[in-house]
């Protein structure tokens, strides 16, 4: 069976960084994403607005590098859970669990009005999240040459 997602989109807020009782990092986003089509009626082009959720050092990534406005390519794979909301009425959600996310924009197109970037023209990091990848692998710099690819 198979159950694997890919996601280009804009975060339409900052994530928001959780820890589970036990100490393990979960981030939440929602991204906004282009249709491939326009309204018939209107012409434009609408968004669908997906859920996303990433665990430990994903997490941590995304809530660390990752903005309101930015694009970000998520690869991972839907997820239905059912739950009991706050009135006892019984819940269905659908969200996507991220295995990686890719930056899909460049530091500075995000910098601009956020809509500067080409769809897929961006830089991207290096897959995190696999196993064996940390966060310290990421280091502050101590001044920014403005050279950087992001």
């Amino acid at each position: 069976m198979l159950n694997k997602i890919f996601l280009q989109g804009r975060l339409v807020a900052d994530p928001e960084m959780r820890h589970t009782p036990s100490g393990v990092a979960v981030a939440s986003l929602r991204l906004a994403v282009d249709r491939d089509f326009k309204d018939k009626e209107t012409g434009e082009k609408k968004a669908d607005f997906i859920n996303v959720v990433a665990w430990r050092s994903t997490a941590e990534f995304v809530s660390r590098y990752f903005t309101k406005g930015r694009m970000a390519v998520v690869e991972g794979r839907l997820q239905i859970r059912d739950y009991t909301d706050r009135d006892g009425n019984k819940r269905t959600a659908a969200e996507v669990v991220a295995d990686n996310v890719y930056f899909g924009d460049s530091k500075r197109d995000a910098e601009g009005d956020g809509y500067g970037g080409s769809y897929g023209g961006g830089h991207s990091a290096p897959p995190y999240g696999a196993p064996g990848q940390h966060v310290d692998q990421f280091a502050e710099l101590e001044e920014d040459d403005g050279n950087l690819p992001f």
